[in-house]
């Protein structure tokens, strides 16, 4: 899906005031979401998949709420995304762990892209890894296909939802070419969650082989994608 340079231009900024009131509401949710799942031993639960499994599995319908909540405001500030794609289909149904683990990862980087844009750009910007800067050429060229890429490979790490936060891609952008690049490996976590882990989290024998599969095609889609790009990028130059 190809993009102008216009998706990285930066618009008109948001007035001051705005901002001001994006930014302090940001820090306050943020805040008030770990003081709350402190308190409720969420993170000591975050170290045991099957432990946090049945304690929302006791909430009924409440512990959709409380699984999107706890995903979105925790994930951004260090809490592994992992555990609660992982802990989804140990709950709920495949479909039901697969839209619960897409709406809180997608709002979990939505949360992390906001903050390190509107919040605390200048802190985050100089604590950006080397090997993701290496990929500004790529975002300048083609940042719907990076963004639907990195998402897709990489999944959420915090440093990804900073780095993309911090570069001149648009919101929009951002939001569906995350929300495209999430779709395989979270379908196939909810599908296959309960076949490859254990009710401890941990992997399952028989599970190695899909696990394979997953990286196998993971690396035939990113030498693709480099194949693809030096393509493109010497036809660019011949012409």
């Amino acid at each position: 899906m190809p993009e102008s340079s216009e998706a990285l231009e930066d618009g008109p900024l948001p007035p001051r005031r705005t901002l001001t009131v994006v930014r302090t509401s940001l820090v306050l949710l943020a805040a008030v979401g770990i003081a709350v799942a402190y308190r409720a031993g969420v993170f000591a639960e975050l170290s045991n998949p099957a432990e946090l499994a049945r304690d929302i599995a006791t909430m009924g319908v409440a512990g959709y709420v409380v699984f999107v909540v706890a995903f979105a405001l925790l994930q951004p500030f260090g809490a592994p995304g992992t555990v609660f794609v992982i802990a989804a289909p140990l709950i709920w149904p495949w479909k039901t762990a697969f839209a619960l683990s897409m709406t809180g990862t997608m709002a979990a980087s939505v949360i992390g892209f906001s903050f390190a844009r509107f919040v605390a750009r200048d802190w985050v910007s100089a604590r950006i890894p080397a090997n993701l800067r290496k990929y500004d050429e790529a975002l300048a060229r083609n940042a719907f296909r990076t963004v639907f890429f990195l998402r897709m490979v990489l999944w959420m790490p915090q440093a990804l939802h900073a780095f993309l936060g911090i570069s001149k891609v648009r919101f929009s952008t951002h939001f569906w070419g995350s929300l495209l690049g999430y779709a395989p490996p979270l379908f196939l976590m909810s599908y296959m969650g309960s076949e490859m882990f254990d009710l401890n989290g941990g992997i399952r024998p028989g599970a190695w082989p899909v696990l394979g599969a997953m990286l196998a095609v993971s690396v035939v889609l990113v030498l693709g994608l480099r194949w693809h790009q030096r393509r493109t990028g010497a036809k660019a130059s011949a012409g």
